[in-house]
């Protein structure tokens, strides 16, 4: 009797193990791609990369994971495990997560460094750099990460020192919505590369610009991303660029293409470096609020915030008008040229911008400009304030001078100052306004600009590279 009880807990135990999601994982080491393709993984499974150099390695990581159980494919120890020469990483299937790897001493012969396939969902890449990674001849156009698929996540990596043309990273569209996030990474430097094609971050292009990609841009640091006039180009509808910091970058985030975009909680400081930027506007219903904007020295396309003139039938590869964006909320402080409407105006580009609406920004400078040309139609300005004694601005309603608004904080961010004119000054009722710069909440009565003063917990903040990038490299 005591051997039959035995054998039916055996068989119990037998069948709880092969139910689905209850198989046991297990743990493979590989040293090449090649041993790498010989793999069946199931989910739950983990493939560990040994450390060492690994010379023209492509990387096939393919596989079916589930959310609960994904398929890992990782470092022995993160940050040894070095591509050199022509390697490259393909990620293939569903809920595989890559991580850890080191791309350094080579470059991609063609295509892509690192690239999610049109088939790859909820996949991710994390805790990976690459760096330096570039072919001699600049003008060799590769990409270092292009995100195909849907629901996938590039996070914690450390992107720096591209020279040649093509996007550090891209986003591709097709006629469904690809709903990615991109998040956490350090951009560094990049320098200039004297044509286009050298932004840091496009999603889209200009055929597939009026297509939805509901991609997420948050939290990263961009340092010095100098390639081109676009640091971020938007070429495609609904995505969010939030929590960003842009330092010394001579460029802007430019709304190339595309429609409703949501830009907000963004960090622009040029320490008053030539040319540095800060967002430019191009297309219909955008929103930009509660951004921050400091110490940047571009004009006309590079101003901190400029809206665009267009042009009439223009081509989805054109500047197409400018449309009820609601320009709302910011702080622009010690910016040469703070504002501009109808940027790019002449007898090629007479569209100006449509049914615009500029609200509580707040400027403060000795001297800066805010320019309104070409007569922008049905052109909406309420409760804007000045504190520049010098500065050049337009004698119209709804952008009035003020005494001095702000005092300089122990963050080095400038806040208003108590019994500052902006306290309680904000003028309509935006519900899109429910936290200002830093995550505090926007409670009634309102103060102009991107800050409330408040004594909340603050939840953003200007990032730092510490505050980014792969654990492993925290101490560079």
């Amino acid at each position: 009797m005591m051997r039959y009880r035995n054998w039916i807990w055996v068989a119990v135990w037998a069948a709880i193990l092969f139910l689905p999601g209850t198989a046991r994982s297990r743990t493979v080491r590989v040293d090449s791609a090649a041993q790498l393709q010989t793999l069946e993984l199931q989910p739950g499974d983990t493939v560990v990369f040994r450390n060492g150099d690994w010379f023209d390695q492509q990387l096939l990581c393919k596989g079916e994971g589930t959310e609960e159980r994904p398929v890992v494919f990782r470092a022995e120890v993160a940050g040894k495990v070095a591509l050199k020469g022509n390697s490259t990483l393909r990620i293939d299937g569903r809920w595989l997560v890559v991580e850890g790897l080191r791309f350094c001493d080579g470059f991609a012969a063609k295509g892509h460094v690192a690239d999610f396939s049109k088939d790859s969902e909820h996949c991710r890449l994390t805790q990976t750099s690459i760096v330096d990674f570039s072919p001699p001849d600049k003008k060799v156009s590769n990409n270092w990460i292009s995100l195909n698929g849907r629901h996938n996540r590039v996070d914690h990596c450390y992107l720096a020192g591209k020279t040649n043309t093509g996007p550090t990273l891209v986003v591709w569209l097709s006629d469904t919505p690809n709903y990615h996030r991109i998040d956490h990474n350090y951009f560094g430097e990049r320098p200039p590369l004297g044509e286009n094609g050298g932004e840091t971050i496009r999603i889209g292009t200009s055929t597939w610009s009026l297509y939805d990609s509901h991609t997420v841009v948050e939290h990263n640091y961009f340092e010095r991303c100098n390639g081109e006039l676009e640091i971020i180009s938007n070429k495609s509808c609904h995505n969010i660029f939030r929590y960003n910091t842009f330092w010394e970058c001579r460029g802007t985030l430019t709304l190339r293409h595309g429609n409703f975009a949501r830009v907000y909680g963004n960090f622009f400081l040029g320490n008053n470096l030539p040319n540095t930027g800060g967002i430019r506007i191009i297309g219909e219903d955008h929103l930009v609020y509660h951004n921050y904007l400091q110490d940047l020295t571009g004009r006309g396309p590079a101003s901190a915030i400029c809206l665009v003139n267009a042009v009439p039938d223009a081509p989805l590869n054109s500047y197409w008008q400018v449309k009820r964006a609601q320009v709302v909320g910011n702080t622009i402080v010690n910016c040469a040229w703070s504002l501009e409407i109808g940027t790019g105006v002449d007898s090629n580009r007479p569209l100006a911008p449509e049914n615009c609406l500029l609200a509580n920004n707040l400027v403060q400078a000795a001297q800066t400009r805010i320019a309104i040309l070409a007569g922008p139609v049905n052109l909406t300005l309420l409760g804007n304030l000045v504190s520049a004694p010098d500065a050049e601005i337009p004698a119209v309603e709804g952008v009035e001078r003020t005494g001095t608004c702000l005092q300089q904080s122990d963050d080095g961010l400038w806040r208003p100052a108590p019994g500052s004119p902006v306290i309680g000054a904000f003028k309509g009722d935006f519900p899109f306004l429910s936290e200002d710069l830093d995550g505090q909440p926007r409670s009634y009565p309102k103060d102009v600009g991107a800050d409330q003063l408040s004594t909340g917990v603050v939840k953003n903040k200007p990032l730092t590279p510490a505050s980014v990038g792969p654990r492993w490299m925290q101490n560079r």
